[in-house]
Order: structure tokens, then C-alpha cells, then sequence
């Protein structure tokens, strides 16, 4: 479990390494956004007996969220070019 925490925190600096400021507003963006769809989804479809992983709780859903809604926004965000020497 350590180790895919790890992992995860390794590839999110080497992605804030190369992103821009636009690109940070776009994914920060999805973030809200998958935040108040993964809370609506505990809301409204939720999980009858308690025993779902992700929509159990408001709070795992709300942040699932969160997190598949800064993944999806920033695939459409774009890194800056490198540049030729």
C-alpha cells in the first residue's frame, strides 16, 4: 500500500514539474467538479448496505470524485512545448 502511495506522489510532481498555469485552473477545475458529482452520486445512488467501498461514505465518494474528475480535465489540458536549441 506504501508503495502505490509513493508512486502516486512520484508521478504528481513529475506532472506539476511540466504543467502551466492554465493547466493547473483546468484540473483544478475537474477537481471541484468531481467533487460535487461524486457527492451527488453518494447522494442519490449511494450504496443501500454500507458494505461499497467507494459509496459507503460521503467522504470516499466525494474524494473518488474529486480525483476521476482532475484526471478527466486534465487530459484536456496541454503541457507546454518544449523548446529547440
Amino acid at each position: 500500500m506504501f508503495l502505490i502511495f509513493l508512486h502516486i506522489h512520484v508521478v504528481e510532481i513529475l506532472i506539476v514539474i511540466n504543467m502551466n498555469k492554465k493547466a493547473f485552473i483546468i484540473t483544478g477545475l475537474g477537481v471541484v467538479v468531481g467533487l460535487i458529482a461524486g457527492y451527488i452520486y453518494y447522494q442519490q445512488v449511494g450504496c443501500a448496505s454500507g458494505t461499497c467501498a467507494i459509496t459507503s461514505k460521503p467522504l470516499n465518494s466525494t474524494l473518488y470524485g474529486g480525483l476521476m474528475g482532475g484526471l478527466l480535465f486534465n487530459l484536456f489540458a496541454t503541457s507546454p512545448k518544449k523548446k529547440e536549441k
